[in-house]
């Protein structure tokens, strides 16, 4: 039976499905390609290492990667790599299958991080920030030797507005997690073509299309307190004021340095009055209260959530 013939039997409701999905798909895809574009992450001859955990957001970067693989006009390749670090209960038969079902090019890699971890922190404290340090490391050892020339995370736009906020809070810094970057030892360039998707989003196309998810707390590590009140804080203020989040993501694009106060990014010592007009002068608060975004509203959001489809029967 052709596609069209299998739409055409489907019922109300699966249309509407699938109409739904279509639309977020092709967001998703929107938002991955107009990251690449704006912050040059992908050129032609590139050799992708996607670092694939098992979680929604990086099934997610991969299943678009490769439609854009399909599609660009370069050529790139991509290559999945999971880090096995022998947590206790890990599935490690999930992920081999389904890489190779898809016909994915993959390494399972296999480190014994768990037990350094629990070696190291006290029972109960929070093992997060040794364990991304050794995966780190890891990963960029193993990159070397795949010979990557990028390293994709699967970090979003709602994780770079959480670590803003956190570094802002506890950390006196004005900082997020950027779009791309170079490495900690300088060797690799690490891209995030996430950056512009929304979580709520890319949790409702994982869903839609039942990638086999691995819990992320097999370790048993307490969640980090911090980022989790951030996080339903910033849940918080999208259900209560539509737009706010964009806002904020949209402030991360617009940094106007001689309105802060870091005197090493503008500088202030020199300033002179000029006797010409300075139409960035003291104007921070003149303008009325923005409305663009606080009158923001997403039809999909107030829509019924997305239910899981067989994708592959309708295509």
């Amino acid at each position: 039976m052709s596609t069209a013939e299998t739409i055409a039997n489907l019922g109300p409701a699966a249309k509407k499905q699938k109409y739904a999905l279509n639309k977020l798909q092709k967001r998703l895809r929107r938002d991955v390609g107009r990251a690449i574009e704006d912050f040059n992450m992908i050129e032609d001859g590139d050799r992708v290492m996607v670092c694939l955990s098992g979680g929604k957001d990086s099934y997610t970067l991969l299943d678009i990667l490769r439609f854009l693989q399909r599609i660009a006009p370069i050529k790139f390749d991509i290559i999945a790599v999971n880090l096995d670090q022998k947590q206790p209960g890990f599935p490690e038969h999930i992920l081999p299958e389904y890489l190779t079902r898809e016909g994915v090019d993959f390494r399972i890699i296999e480190e014994d991080t768990y037990s350094i971890v629990k070696e190291k922190i006290p029972e109960g404290k929070t093992t997060c920030s040794l364990c991304s340090r050794l995966r780190r490391g890891i990963l960029y050892r193993v990159a070397n030797e795949l010979g990557a020339t990028k390293i994709a995370l699967g970090h979003h736009r709602d994780d770079m507005l959480e670590t803003l906020l956190l570094n802002m809070f506890y950390g006196g810094t004005m900082k997020s997690m950027p779009p791309k970057l170079v490495s900690d030892n300088g060797q690799h360039v690490v891209i995030r073509p996430l950056a512009y998707a929304r979580e709520k989003d890319i949790a409702k196309y994982a869903e839609a299309c039942q990638f086999p998810i691995i819990p992320c707390n097999l370790c048993g590590s307490q969640e980090n307190l911090q980022r989790k009140v951030i996080k339903d804080m910033l849940k918080q203020w999208d259900r209560s004021h539509p737009g706010r989040i964009e806002s904020m993501f949209s402030a991360l694009q617009n940094v106007v340095p001689s309105h802060l106060a870091d005197a090493s990014l503008f500088g202030f010592k020199s300033i002179t009055a000029t006797g010409q007009e300075n139409p960035d002068g003291d104007t921070a608060f003149d303008h009325a209260t923005p409305t663009t975004f606080l009158n923001f509203r997403d039809e999909d959001d107030q829509a019924d959530e997305i239910t899981p489809i067989q994708v592959l029967n309708l295509s």
